[in-house]
């Protein structure tokens, strides 16, 4: 439902839970956390959104230390989507932008420092009876583990198989390079599949894995709900 342009006066509600596991040598690391988007159109071609991964829980295990537990908030995000060009059609996308500020929010391990953010390009292309293409390209300035600040260039694409008006597969790809400073890039991948309920609910379920990296995750699963008002 995130693809679709919000109409003025209506509100979306995005939540999932995802789990996350990576490991080194003996060394382990697992992360639960509840990420959430919160979405209202406030004109023809703006919306306003507040996004975060609210609460994470993060347990590292290391054979030659004592485990670790740490919980907390994860930073929040203010921003704003602008439909640039509408669809017409199957041979024309919509395109839209979005930005996002994240300032210094969150505890504890989680916080960050000092003010991030970035900037997409994202479309919607109908191009073929029961398939769609929703890429997005931009840049951004983060703050990696040890609060400093770096930019990145940032890419993904989300393609969807629609066999019916409640039913859709898709697999997503995402690439992000630096992944922290001076650091390599970083690219994922998940497939899933979702379910619209009614005009105004989807659930989904999706699984995916890192391809290059050290950040991402190997592997990692996420079960989503979405409700339009």
């Amino acid at each position: 439902m995130e693809a679709r342009r919000l109409a003025r006066g209506h509100f979306q509600f995005e939540t999932a839970i995802q789990r996350e596991y990576r490991s080194n040598g003996d060394e382990r690391e697992h992360t639960t956390f509840i990420p959430r988007l919160l979405r209202y159109g406030f004109s023809k071609n703006w919306e306003f959104r507040v996004e975060g991964n609210t609460f994470t829980r993060q347990r590292q295990h290391d054979p030659a230390l004592v485990d670790t537990d740490s919980s907390g908030f994860a930073p929040s995000s203010i921003g704003l989507k602008y439909n640039i060009v509408k669809a017409v059609g199957s041979t024309q996308p919509s395109i839209g932008a979005i930005v996002r500020v994240f300032p210094p929010s969150g505890s504890s391990a989680f916080r960050n420092s000092r003010a991030t953010g970035d900037f997409r390009l994202a479309a919607d292309w109908n191009f073929v009876d029961k398939w769609s293409l929703n890429p997005n390209v931009g840049v951004a300035v983060y703050e990696d583990d040890t609060k400093r600040s770096y930019a990145a260039g940032l890419f993904a694409a989300t393609l969807n198989y629609n066999p019916s008006k409640i039913l859709n597969f898709f697999v997503d790809t995402g690439l992000q390079y630096a992944e922290e400073k001076n650091g390599r890039a970083s690219l994922i991948f998940d497939v899933g599949a979702a379910y619209i309920i009614g005009h105004d609910i989807q659930i989904d379920l999706s699984v995916g894995t890192g391809a290059a990296g050290t950040k991402p995750p190997h592997p990692f699963l996420a079960a989503g709900f979405s409700k339009r008002f």
